[in-house]
Parts: C-alpha cells; structure tokens; sequence
C-alpha cells in the first residue's frame, strides 16, 4: 500500500512576478529530499500531475515540485524572457530555490527549460543535489569547458526517436564528468509521456543512488 502523501496548489513571488506551483509530499514524514519538476514549451505542471510523476515521488518520501514557468499554464501573467530559445539569467532558478525553500534540490528538466536550468547549473550548482535533464534547449549555447567543470551527478535522458534535440543535447551533456545516461527506445522527444512506467523506474532508481 503507498504511503499516504499531500498534494497542494498554491503560488509565489519570483522576482516580483507571481508563478503556479503544485506540490507532493509525504503526509506523515519529513521528505528525504525535495525534487523541482520544470517542463517544455507545450506542456506545465499539470504533465507532472497527470503522469502521476508528483505523486510517486511523494511515495517514495521525497518532495516534489512542480511550477508553471513564466508565460505557461497558470503563470500565464509572468513575462518569460525573450527570445524565448535563448539562457535566462542564473538568478532565475536560484530566486524559485529560495522562494520555495529548496535546499540542495534535485531539478528535472525537460525540453524548452534548458534555458533556465543549464545557467542555473552552471552558476549556482552549489545549490544542486543533482541535474536530470531531458533532451534541453540551449545545450550547445556553452563551451565543453563549462560542463567539465560540474561536478554535479546528472542523470542525461533522452528518446531514441529523438534524434534533433536528443542526440545534439547529449552530445554537450555527456562532457559533464559525473553523469548517467538513461536511453528510452522507442520514446520521442517527450520520452517521459511515451514511456511513464520506465521513466518513474530510472528516475526513482538515480534518486536512491544519489542520497
């Protein structure tokens, strides 16, 4: 029987923009670790939510985390920067890890929000526990020097149907010196929606190996 769990909804305040967030965690224990769930350009917290993704990680004990990025789902309000295919600045990701309380906290991150979490990786990976992203935009924005320097674990994941942004976002990735890949055959870009058993099985078996 899984462990009960609490599913909340509620907002913050982001460098004075207001962002959605969801949130999952055990009902009866202090979490083992928290997860920040962001998402790409066609999707938003509620992928997480109905993937069943929030609430597996709170059965596991963890506390995962699911925010709208600005400009999606219901951060519609918030500006997103422009253009939306080039890096944020850094200080994003570390004012969500504050305002959140999210302190050395793992972060996945699919697709279209590579522009927040890679400069976020490389300025603040003090802050990460460790680094999944998921076929990211903007990976080849920094040099191979700037990954080597990242002692982070990562956990690289990609479809083997994705061969624009998978193969291309693995290429850069791979240059960070602790790192796991994890290949979905038969998944698209979005390999987590194509294939969510064995999604939740990788993602669940990395975060045991990194605690």
């Amino acid at each position: 029987m899984a462990a009960p769990t609490q599913l909340t909804e509620s907002t913050t305040t982001v460098g004075g923009q207001t962002l959605f967030y969801r949130q999952a965690q055990p009902a009866q224990q202090s979490p083992r670790l928290s997860v920040l769930l962001l998402h790409g350009i066609r999707f938003s917290s509620e992928t997480w939510l109905n993937l069943q993704t929030l609430s597996k990680l709170a059965e596991a004990g963890y506390r995962a985390v699911a925010i709208d990025l600005p400009g999606f789902g219901r951060s519609k309000e918030a500006v997103a920067p422009a253009p939306v295919r080039e890096p944020a600045p850094g200080s994003f990701l570390k004012s969500v890890f504050e305002a959140l309380q999210l302190d050395q906290a793992v972060v996945i991150s699919p697709s279209l929000s590579g522009m927040y979490s890679l400069p976020f990786l490389f300025q603040h990976n003090e802050m990460l526990k460790a680094y999944i992203p998921v076929a990211p935009i903007c990976t080849e924005k920094f040099p191979a020097t700037q990954y080597t320097s990242v002692k982070t674990p990562a956990l690289i994941v990609y479809g083997d149907e994705d061969t624009q942004l998978g193969e291309v976002s693995l290429n850069n990735l791979k240059n960070l010196p602790n790192h796991k890949v994890m290949l979905m055959k038969g998944a698209g870009h979005a390999c987590y929606l194509d294939k969510p058993d064995e999604w939740h099985l990788g993602l669940l078996d990395f975060l045991k190996s990194i605690e």
